[in-house]
Parts: C-alpha cells; sequence; structure tokens
C-alpha cells in the first residue's frame, strides 16, 4: 500500500497562500528548494487539485528553457515534469506532461491508487487535501512553516469531523526561520 502525504509551505497562522492567492511569502531558501526537489523525485505519483495545477503547470513545464534558469530550476523543472501526476477537477478539461485527468469521485480514485504497489503519493491543494483528510486517507503531514503572519487566505487544514491523532517523526530548521515539521497519522 503506497503511503499519502500532504506537505505545503504553511505561514505561522496556518495559510498555504495569502488573499488573493499571494505565494510571494513562502520563497525556499536554496536549501527548502533542493528539499522540495528532491521530494519530487522520490514521489511515485502526485496529486493535484485544480488550484495548484494551474499554478504549478503554469511555470514548471517551460521554467528549464528560460532565460537565467539556476543549475536547481532546470532540475526541479524537469523532475517535475517527468513525475507522474493526477489532477482532480471537474472544470479543467486538458492536462499535459505526464498527467493524468480525473473528473470523478476523488475518494474513490485515491483509495484504488493507494492500494497500487508503487512509490509514494503527494497530494497537493487545499480543497482536494480536505477530502484526503476528512476520508482518513492521508498518512502523513508535511508541514513547512514561514515566520510569517498572512492574516488570511486559504488554510492548510480543512474542519474535520474527528480528531486525528498524529505522531512527530521530523523536524529541521532551513534558513530564515523556515521550519519543516512531519507528522504520520496515528492508526
Amino acid at each position: 500500500m503506497r503511503k499519502l502525504t500532504f506537505g505545503m509551505n504553511l505561514s505561522l497562522d496556518g495559510y498555504i497562500a495569502a488573499p488573493g492567492d499571494d505565494l510571494g511569502w513562502s520563497v525556499p531558501s536554496d536549501e527548502l528548494f533542493q528539499w522540495w526537489s528532491d521530494r519530487v523525485r522520490a514521489t511515485g505519483v502526485a496529486l493535484y487539485g485544480r488550484k495548484l495545477w494551474e499554478t504549478m503547470s503554469s511555470h514548471w513545464p517551460t521554467a528549464d528553457q528560460q532565460p537565467g534558469a539556476t543549475p536547481a530550476e532546470i532540475e526541479f523543472a524537469r523532475r517535475w515534469r517527468d513525475m507522474p501526476k493526477v489532477v482532480f477537477s471537474s472544470t479543467t478539461s486538458t492536462v499535459d506532461w505526464n498527467t493524468r485527468l480525473v473528473t470523478g469521485d476523488a475518494v474513490t480514485e485515491i483509495t484504488r491508487l493507494k492500494a497500487e504497489d508503487g512509490g509514494p503519493m503527494d497530494i497537493g491543494g487545499a480543497t482536494l487535501a480536505a477530502v484526503a483528510m476528512r476520508d482518513g486517507l492521508i498518512d502523513e503531514y508535511a508541514i513547512v512553516t514561514h515566520p510569517v503572519l498572512v492574516g488570511g487566505g486559504t488554510p492548510f487544514f480543512a474542519a474535520l469531523d474527528n480528531w486525528v491523532n498524529l505522531t512527530l517523526v521530523e523536524t529541521r530548521t532551513f534558513p530564515d526561520g523556515v521550519v519543516l515539521t512531519r507528522y504520520e497519522t496515528r492508526r
């Protein structure tokens, strides 16, 4: 059975995007960028909600061809394109770059994917992750907390019907006061 991880950058007050979908506060240091790139390399399949898919697919497919692209950006762009991806959306009609579109029930498809053999899965996007969270499908949370208060926006955590008990498995500090905490779901 595959492991499903929900990991994103997070403001100290709990948001993955500030009002207006502003992500300017989450620009990673070189060390943090490399950590995210290594996660992409190790991911068997990435699950995206529509909004995060639109954000990622508007930049990374050609980021390695942009003037001034750093070696790390070139490496990430190639890894991102090569990584198998599934986009869950009822409004998107086409996807590309080693990606499959699912327009049906997300819980059914995520459950099916988890039961398959293969590498670990990452899930991204607040709306999609909330569905998986509520159904108890997330095995790990990788929270990269930035020392900023954005005051509102898109929250990382969804409202839940039941508690989810977690076990801390890793902490790591990155430059600029950014802290990674990884928690596994206790079952």
